[in-house]
């Protein structure tokens, strides 16, 4: 019985640091209500988050307002063509000392808490991985010495669409190691009138200071105890097993329009995330609802067409909401 309200004590706390969280937010943006839950989402699982959309969207506002509400250091990091990866790992410089000459650690902008990769399909892919292998090891190496990254760590990283001249697609295994791949819309009439007034009609708003890195590692550890049920674990991972073409069991839709599925870490990523959304929901269960709701961001970019599914003006968010009907 101690545990229930242990327990009930927890979800009460960890909604309502969302909702101040949010509220804090929705004074420096206005809608994209969807993006910046993904956001919370990914943050909270340890997750890191690609951004796909124009340039213009309010991306940067919204890291630096997460950073302003959770009080951690925040970097951008402005990829270009020309960008090496030591100008964002650091490097050692020459420094005079009491013993003469001698290497120093320079930090580069990879060491903040929370880092803004901007266009990171503008940057070669030899600094593309530089910037990914600090994502998942949460650490950096500079001349065979290794330097830790602060926790919590975060990265958003944004990319233009594909399509657009002077971009570097990411390869799928460097793809597969955000939690989310989120599509930023275009804001709506009303909320494009709501970003002029905040911004140009001098109606702009500050986020102020209601979480920091303690409270957030806090909220991580409850979201890892959040029960799955075996129903629940079997349908996230009977979805995942659908996406791929080459199982004989397999739907149609993927063996026709898919080249290859989602890799094992994508199941994980698929329960920690609606662990997370249970709890913003107020339960502390998963439920088929949680798995719905986090599938299209957790396996959007860890699928990829064929050419007979381009050829047909196939998406993969079309294909994965005919999976989860079909997995069901």
């Amino acid at each position: 019985m101690e545990k229930t309200h242990a327990q009930e004590a927890d979800i009460r706390a960890f909604r309502s640091q969302v909702e101040d969280i949010r509220a804090q937010i929705a004074r420096e943006i206005v809608g994209q209500q969807e993006v910046v839950d993904h956001m919370l989402m990914a943050l909270i699982a340890g997750g890191n988050v690609l951004l796909e959309g124009v340039p213009g969207l309010g991306k940067t506002r919204l890291v630096r307002t997460l950073s302003n509400v959770f009080d951690l250091p925040f970097s951008r990091i402005q990829f270009t063509p020309d960008l090496m990866p030591a100008d964002i790992t650091g490097t050692n410089i020459i420094v005079k000392g009491e013993a003469g000459n001698e290497f120093r650690f320079q930090p580069g902008p990879l060491f903040a808490s929370i880092v803004l990769a901007d266009e990171i399909n503008r940057a070669t892919p030899k600094t593309q991985a530089a910037l990914l292998e600090a994502m998942q090891e949460h650490s950096v190496t500079v001349a065979g010495e290794t330097h830790a990254l602060s926790e919590p760590y975060f990265v958003l990283a944004t990319q233009n669409p594909v399509e657009q001249e002077g971009t570097y697609p990411l390869p799928e295994a460097q793809l597969d190691r955000f939690l989310f791949k989120v599509l930023v819309r275009f804001p709506t009439l009303d909320e494009l009138s709501g970003i002029v007034d905040m911004t140009v009609g001098g109606g702009e708003r500050r986020a102020e200071k209601v979480s920091d890195g303690e409270k957030l590692l806090r909220m991580r550890a409850v979201a890892r105890e959040v029960p799955v049920a075996k129903a629940v674990k079997e349908y996230a991972l009977k979805l995942l097993l659908n996406t791929h073409p080459e199982i004989p069991e397999s739907p149609e839709i993927s063996r026709k329009f898919l080249r290859f599925g989602a890799s094992p870490r994508a199941a994980q990523a698929l329960i920690a995330a609606a662990r997370v959304h249970a709890l913003m929901e107020g339960r502390y269960n998963v439920s088929f609802d949680d798995i719905d709701f986090v599938a299209p961001a957790c396996l959007r970019h860890r699928i990829a067409l064929s050419f007979e599914g381009l050829s047909e003006g196939m998406t993969a968010d079309g294909i994965l909401r005919e999976l989860m009907k079909i997995t069901k």
